[in-house]
């Protein structure tokens, strides 16, 4: 079988953030699967627009292309003010027909929180671009004083989870996508 191509996308653009140590964790973990190709697409990369242009950038269209070559997603967020950023609600309405009919998974991070006020905003995002959102979720505590074997085991065994429900998701949709196109 042909592996899945699998992005995962690194939803915070602030300095100094933790969301490039939490996808470089998650990363390794996804790269564990032989049916998974695993790509990162990390938003800070990319020089977006401050405002809505009348016709796409470069980058933009980058974006979206990238966007359009993947199979599965992985959004790895943080809670800002119980909310994601907005810097990934930008990225990802630069796509629209390229999110239809796959499936996303979120890796998310916060203090306290685990970041799940993020993913519940997110699901709601997703569903109106015609993605499929799996149910479980990766959640990193950043109050909890750094990684305890106790932590790591928990987010091992979730991320082998969130891992295992993409891979079905993804490859059901694109059995079906390759069947007959989704209409949306």
């Amino acid at each position: 079988m042909t592996p899945l191509r699998l992005t995962v996308i690194i939803g915070s653009t602030r300095e100094g953030r933790a969301g490039e140590e939490v996808a470089r964790w998650f990363v390794a973990q996804a790269r564990r699967r032989a049916q998974l190709t695993v790509s990162v697409l990390d938003l800070a990369d990319y020089d977006f627009p401050a405002t809505w242009p009348a016709e796409a950038t470069p980058a933009m269209r980058s974006f979206a292309g990238e966007v359009g070559r993947a199979e599965a997603f992985v959004v790895v967020t943080p809670e800002y003010n119980h909310s994601f950023p907005a810097s990934l609600k930008q990225a990802i309405d630069y796509a629209y027909d390229e999110w239809q009919a796959k499936p996303v998974g979120f890796v998310s991070y916060g203090c306290g929180s685990l970041g799940l006020h993020a993913v519940d905003q997110l699901r709601t995002v997703f569903t109106a671009l015609h993605a499929m959102t799996v149910r479980d979720v990766v959640g990193v505590d950043l109050l909890c004083g750094g990684p305890t074997p106790l932590a790591e085991d928990r987010l091992s065994r979730d991320a082998a989870v969130l891992l295992d429900q993409l891979a079905w998701w993804g490859q059901a949709l694109r059995d079906a996508r390759a069947a007959r196109p989704y209409v949306s």
